[in-house]
This record gives C-alpha cells, structure tokens and sequence, in this order.
C-alpha cells in the first residue's frame, strides 16, 4: 500500500540545514499493523504526517495504492487525504465552533455519504464510545480524556483504508486505553491498515512490527 524511497525533510536555518528525516525507506502492505517508536525528536510524528499527506514540504518519492503522491499537488494529495486516511492527532485538532456530533459528521460529508446514513454512522460511534450525552458539546466543554475520545470516533467513522495514529491512547485513562487498542485490532483484522506512533511498550505489542527512529534515521525494525 505504502511505498517510501529516500523521503528527507529539512528546515533552513543560519546555520545551513537542519533535517529532521534522512533517507527514509519503507514497504508498509496492505493489512500491516505497524507501530512507530524512538525518542522525542526523532522524526515520527513529522514522518506520520508525510504518511497522512497533511506535510508537503518533503523531498523522496511515496508511492499510495500505487498512486504517486510526490507527484501530486497539495490539493490533488487533500483529495486522497479525505477519501482513504482517517488520522488520531495528538492534540486531537479538533473543530473548536463545531459540537462533538458535528465534528463526527465531517470525514462522512467528505465521502458523499447521503445524510439519513451518516445521521446512523454518528449516533452508532456516540453509542461505542460512550459520549451520547456529549453530542451536543463543543470541544473546549470536554476533558483532554473525552476530547481524545472523540478524535478516535472521528478518525474511524468512515472506515478509512489508512488509519494513522499519533499517541492515540496518551490522555486516557488505562482501561479506555486497553478499549481503544482492541478496537484498533478488531479494525487491522476487518483489513484497516494501521500505522501508530507511541512509546507504549504495551500498545506497541499489538502491532506485527515496529518500525525505529532516531535524529530522523531508520535504524531498526
């Protein structure tokens, strides 16, 4: 499904430039569950970000469902975005003037789905999730906990072909933890390919492999 070759990012400073990922090369198949892991600074959320087309400032070639992306337009990369990924942000990047049903309703109206059915979609992830009673919030009347809540509810609803995950368990208590990651493997088993950044140990176990990162290298898988 994935194909990376060679994909570098850099910034320039004064002092010339400063990279953040160097020579990534990287086969992800359809189906894998893979997890991301190294220390702070080591490039993987900047490098799930490339994977989610959401950063366009990168150098390399990355090959989606044989589609060339570094040969698309940031438009052209929007249009794959919406229709395939479904993306867990570390800091949620939630609709702040949207209620929490709203914001479930967005990636379904990108897809086309007609109303009636994306009225069921919503109240059937409010119904999993346990936040009925929240439909009708904002996000800034949620907890860090509920909010990441939500961002999960989001990011799958649409059952997305690519689902990515940035520290998708970070700001929830253990047992909400525990139900996110089974739901994560009950997806990757019905075909969702996932790809996850974390430094749990824990939920790094639940994918087939993990891929390392260290001062932007790959150094080990």
């Amino acid at each position: 499904m994935i194909q990376l070759r060679n994909v570098e990012k850099c910034f320039k400073t004064r002092a010339g430039f400063s990279y953040v990922l160097r020579q990534i090369t990287l086969d992800i198949a359809e189906g894998e569950f893979i997890t991301i892991m190294g220390p702070s600074g080591a490039g993987k959320s900047t490098l799930l970000a490339i994977l989610g087309m959401y950063d366009h400032a990168w150098e390399g070639e990355f090959l989606f469902s044989e589609q060339p992306v570094h040969q698309l337009n940031p438009k052209q990369r929007a249009v794959l975005n919406k229709r395939f990924v479904g993306f867990v942000f570390q800091q949620f990047h939630l609709l702040d003037d949207l209620t929490v049903a709203e914001n479930l309703d967005i990636p379904l109206s990108y897809r086309d789905v007609k109303r009636s059915e994306r009225q069921a979609l919503v109240a059937d992830a409010l119904d999993r999730f346990n936040i009925v009673g929240k439909k009708d919030l904002f996000p800034s009347q949620l907890s860090g906990g509920q909010q990441q809540l939500v961002a999960v509810a989001r990011a799958i609803i649409a059952k997305p072909k690519l689902l990515l995950a940035d520290e998708p368990t970070g700001n929830l208590h253990s047992e909400q933890g525990r139900d996110i990651m089974e739901l994560f493997k009950k997806l990757n088993q019905a075909g969702t390919t996932i790809v996850q950044v974390t430094h749990s140990e824990t939920n790094a176990a639940y994918g087939h492999r993990i891929i390392k990162l260290k001062d932007g290298w790959l150094v080990k898988e």
